[in-house]
């Protein structure tokens, strides 16, 4: 086996080096979610899998947003404009879809939480946002999600003055589900 010359050690560098970046570009926004929904970054409530343990006399009002991606015919909003929670208590409010088009469709949806600085104490335990939501023609929906607001929002310096927090849903089509749907339909 012959001995790289310094040519070699320089093109197998750059080899190298642009692989890692193709590999480090795929890889990012996975990473990127997983960073937000750990630290409530960028509005990002964090997601727990147990609910509260400790609530707090403080209350805070939770205001609801609900909207829809212009390719998605859907009728979406919240059952309730806005609602008062204690810190730390355990909350479930629902929203409700229609699918108003005239096929089957799965819609994904994303959310926030603002101000954003709050975003890193709206803790959701179960939220319909996990996974996409298949509705056929006409079909109505409820879905649900459980939260509570970690009483430590009070105290921190940066968050101590917020009253009120808003949830805001976006539901996206969801082109991959839906080409999944639209074959089972056929083959049925």
């Amino acid at each position: 086996m012959r001995k790289l010359d310094r040519n070699d050690r320089v093109l197998l560098s750059c080899v190298t080096l642009v692989a890692a970046m193709v590999g480090l570009t795929y890889a990012s926004a996975p990473l990127y979610r997983i960073f937000c929904a750990a630290t409530g970054f960028d509005g990002t409530p964090k997601l727990f899998s147990a609910p509260s343990a400790t609530t707090a006399a403080t209350t805070i009002q939770v205001r609801f947003d609900a909207n829809i991606a212009p390719e998605l015919p859907w009728e979406f909003r919240s059952e309730k404009v806005s609602t008062e929670v204690r810190l730390g208590e355990n909350t479930v409010d629902f929203y409700r879809a229609r699918n108003a088009g005239e096929k089957p469709l799965v819609g994904i949806a994303k959310f926030n939480v603002t101000p954003l600085k709050a975003a890193k104490y709206f803790n959701k335990i179960k939220c319909f946002c996990e996974d996409g939501q298949e509705l056929k023609p006409g079909q109505i929906a409820r879905f649900g999600v459980a939260y509570f607001i970690d009483p430590a929002i009070a105290t921190d310096p940066e968050t101590k003055d917020v009253t009120a927090v808003t949830l805001s849903y976006t539901f996206f089509l969801s082109k991959i589900e839906t080409k999944t749907v639209a074959q089972a339909s056929v083959a049925n």
